[in-house]
């Protein structure tokens, strides 16, 4: 082994054997299995420190599964992500002078197939530095033609069943990438902005209703007022028109219970085709739809003088014209939540449009019952309220997308006028025959594909071996911010298409935030880059500090500090390692069993048996951070602050015997540890476990240690170690150093063999010249200490130094002295005693009881 633990230099080479010889290919058999599908990754993306975080948790279950002796498989992927890739490689055509309209659909179509396949490798190379163990022969990519396949059946089985709809309703619109986006893609940002107060006055000259708005560029827009039916305060009023600012046109004053009484001036402007609570309202009272703002977000005609200027910059211009027209009471400054888009950061833009959906109260019902009947559990429980709610208030789901890459929607009109959907290219109608047809432009959101995940990935729609064995999945490992967007879609398709929920458990990790508990972005420059970690720590340092402690479902604050500690922690277990091989030679591998086992001997398989028994249930309900709390806890607690000191006295002695225990307990409980931890730090278990005698071809491949067989390992070794702590402490009280040794003289009331038999640990550990067991208390003068029937004594001239010693005393005499005359002296004031609080004067009673106690003590001694 190398003398310092060095990461970088056999961490490459570990995981280069492991694919070399397959190990994490697996197929389908007899055994029972547990499969995971890894959610798949950006492919233009770069790992952050939550990919390393979910796919550590990941393959931490898989590895310990596949020790367990099951047929476990972990399918990788890659998702094309669609609007990202666009976006870069309209950048990227821009700078030659070229426009994505100028080179065409297909030309187009052709340098993002160039770009996927040149970046494909990059994020799964980062992945393989972090040492996941999925099958790599299996990796998946949305955009296969398998996977097209299967994304285009379902989107047919939709339409057919009349699931699929066009039509029009209020969607999140981005102006700068020129497409619909999903709720989770529009993120919410605070924004120092205005209320503008505008007055709308009724027509017949009788008053006005003021309105209080955020966004005055869409009052052009606006199709009616609305106030609630019964507030007082418009009592008479509902159904009289209103004169529209700057249009000069007539709209109604309507009665909706969507406005609220009493909240801001109880007056909303209702504009349908640009808010989408708006557009509900519009629904209900047959109201006209007036789009103000196109595609580019710029005004539309209907805004007159103002056509055609941006939505933004035309603000300040139609707030002049307000005030021209007599029409803007006040503004006040606000700070408001505004729709951005989280590619381009671009603010978005409510407008109805006509799209693409899936009609989706039927399809959410079984998804629903499938967590209220507890077939599908989430970890922690509380999530399953987020799942519910989404699904129970669910809208219909907008799939289509104004973008090019992508899934194309396979809906097709012939020109006869016929319109149908197909799973294959160039198709002949099927209503006249015609192969004259045209495609809809628009592609599909990126989570349509991604719903059917966990069975595209397996074959799906052809009913293959992998989808017969390994359909329904085991588990799902993600974040809590899209149990909504995706987990929700996978579960209800899944039952849907294969008519089984796509795993049985959903486990949910939190985000990864800053030390200081704050979001990580690029804007704040607080990440911290994974890589950057594998690299100066090691990819098992940067694993253990993501894991240890962590709690299910909450948010981790991280910061590099935690991986130099994990380190730190590691670099211990691998010193561990060198003193166990270099004291491994010449024994005689022997079972448990069979051998003469000492009581600190079963100790510290009792200890083990309670370790393997802690980590197997903690993996088992996924609390992974209380498992590794565990590990080190026996590492640095048990085994080697305990039982490696404890071994010397065998190792180094004269007695073969008991030697060649020493060396097998210390063999089996070390190779039992590298096993539990492997899950959680492969890379140096695996370069640890090739150097110990009898290894088998790989750790990987070895079984999860289970209860240890030797035996009745009752023991009462818990005394020594209390001895040992006792007179540790008894030293520290008197600030004896550690290479100060002393004579220990032990007396036992009654008959304590564990005590006899480790007389010479006890001496070892509790840094004695000797310890002896007499029948009587030392003539000397002594340090006294009484631990349940043993007593032991402690030389004080050899514990101190006599004359240093008086020196100390009296200085600590003085000091009590001065302490007792001042508590005295405040107690006996009759205005401190009268007008202190009670509970200040108790206190320097308290105080003046406890020095008159040290003092007594220090005057006797």
């Amino acid at each position: 082994m190398e003398k310092t633990y060095s990461p970088q230099s056999f961490e490459n080479e570990i995981y280069k054997t492991w694919l070399d010889k397959n190990y994490f290919r697996t197929d389908p058999d007899s055994r029972e299995h547990y499969s995971i599908v890894m959610p798949p990754l950006n492919v233009t993306g770069k790992a952050h420190i939550g990919h390393a975080l979910d796919n550590t948790i990941q393959d931490i279950l898989i590895r310990t599964k596949r020790m367990q002796g099951i047929n476990t498989l972990w399918v990788p992927g890659t998702d094309h992500a669609a609007i990202a890739t666009e976006q870069v490689l309209v950048k990227a055509i821009k700078a030659e002078g070229l426009t994505k309209e100028g080179i065409g659909r297909e030309e187009f179509l052709k340098r993002g197939w160039d770009w996927y396949k040149k970046y494909t490798h990059v994020i799964c190379d980062q992945l393989k530095m972090l040492g996941v163990s999925c099958d790599w022969t299996r990796l998946a990519f949305t955009m296969d033609d398998n996977l097209n396949h299967a994304v285009r059946h379902v989107f047919c089985r939709y339409y057919n069943e009349g699931l699929i709809y066009k039509g029009k309703r209020v969607v999140n619109y981005c102006p700068s990438c020129k497409t619909t986006i999903s709720d989770n893609e529009n993120v919410h940002v605070d924004q120092n902005t205005y209320l503008w107060y505008i007055r709308y006055p009724f027509a017949d000259g009788s008053g006005e209703v003021v309105v209080a708005t955020t966004r005055p560029e869409t009052i052009f827009g606006d199709t009616a007022v609305a106030v609630n039916p019964a507030d007082e305060k418009f009592k008479g009023q509902i159904g009289k028109d209103l004169i529209l600012p700057l249009v000069n046109k007539k709209i109604k004053l309507i009665g909706d219970d969507y406005c609220e009484i009493g909240f801001g001036t109880g007056a909303v402007k209702i504009t349908p085709a640009h808010d989408p609570n708006g557009y509900e309202v519009g629904l209900r009272h047959n109201l006209e739809v007036v789009n103000c703002i196109d595609d580019d977000g710029r005004l539309t005609a209907i805004a007159g003088e103002f056509s055609g200027m941006d939505r933004i910059e035309a603000r300040p211009l139609i707030e002049k014209a307000l005030i021209e027209g007599g029409y803007l009471v006040k503004k006040e400054k606000y700070k408001n939540q505004v729709g951005t888009c989280e590619r381009c950061g671009a603010f978005t833009e409510p407008r109805i449009s006509t799209q693409w959906f899936v009609k989706m109260k039927e399809l959410a019902q079984p998804a629903i019952e499938a967590v209220k009947t507890g077939k599908l559990k989430f970890h922690p429980k509380r999530y399953e309220k987020t799942y519910l709610n989404w699904l129970e208030n669910i809208q219909d789901w907008c799939i289509s997308r104004q973008i090019w890459l992508g899934h194309r929607i396979p809906v097709f009109t012939c020109e006869n006028g016929h319109t149908f959907a197909s799973e294959h290219d160039n198709p002949t109608c099927p209503h006249c025959g015609s192969t004259k047809l045209s495609q809809d432009n628009d592609v599909l959101d990126t989570w349509f594909s991604s719903a059917l995940w966990p069975f595209s990935t397996l074959g799906f729609p052809n009913q293959t071996e992998d989808l017969k064995y390994y359909y329904p999945t085991s588990t799902l490992v993600t974040g809590y911010d899209i149990i909504t967007f995706w987990v929700s879609k996978m579960v209800f398709s899944g039952l849907k298409f294969m008519g089984e929920i796509p795993f049985k458990d959903v486990v949910i990790h939190g985000l990864v935030r800053d030390i200081h508990g704050v979001k990580m972005s690029k804007h704040l420059g607080n990440g911290i880059d994974p890589i950057d970690m594998i690299e100066k720590y090691g990819a098992d340092a940067l694993r253990l500090s993501l894991i240890n402690g962590m709690s299910a479902g909450t948010d981790i604050r991280y910061g590099e500090e935690k991986a130099k500690d994990a380190k730190v922690f590691i670099n211990k277990l691998y010193n561990a390692s060198k003193f166990v091989l270099q004291n491994l030679d010449g024994m005689k591998k022997t079972e448990l069993s069979k051998l003469a086992l000492k009581e600190k001997d079963k100790w510290i398989l009792t200890e083990l048996n309670d370790l393997i028994k802690s980590v197997t249930k903690n993996i088992d309900k996924y609390a992974l951070g209380v498992a590794t709390s565990n590990l080190i806890e026996f590492t640095v607690a048990k085994f080697c602050d305990w039982y490696i000191e404890l071994c010397k006295v065998d190792l180094y002695g004269e007695d073969a015997e008991r030697k060649n225990v020493a060396q097998n307990v210390l063999y089996y409980v070390f190779d039992n540890l590298l096993k539990l931890f492997h899950p959680f730090i492969p890379f140096v278990t695996e370069y640890i476990y090739q150097e110990l005698p009898m290894h088998e071809e790989t750790i990987l491949k070895t079984k999860f240690p289970k209860k240890v067989g030797a035996g009745n390992l009752a023991n009462n070794f818990n005394k020594v170690i209390e001895i040992v702590r006792a007179i540790r402490n008894a030293r520290a009280e008197y600030n004896v150093p550690d290479n100060k040794r002393t004579s220990l003289y032990i007396m036992l009331d009654e008959e304590c063999d564990v005590v006899k038999e480790n007389i010479a640990e006890i001496a070892k550990l509790a840094f004695g010249t000797n310890a002896q067991i007499v029948k009587q208390q030392p003539q000397e003068k002594c340090v006294k200490l009484i631990i349940d029937e043993v007593k032991v004594f402690i030389p004080v001239g050899e514990l101190i130094d006599s004359e240093k010693e008086k020196e100390r005393n009296e200085k600590e005499i003085e000091s009590l002295k001065f302490e007792i005359a001042r508590s005295e002296k405040m107690l006996s004031n009759k205005g401190f005693v009268d007008k202190a609080p009670a509970s200040l004067v108790e206190a320097e009673k308290q105080k003046l009881e406890v020095n008159r106690a040290k003092l007594e003590k220090l005057l006797n001694n």
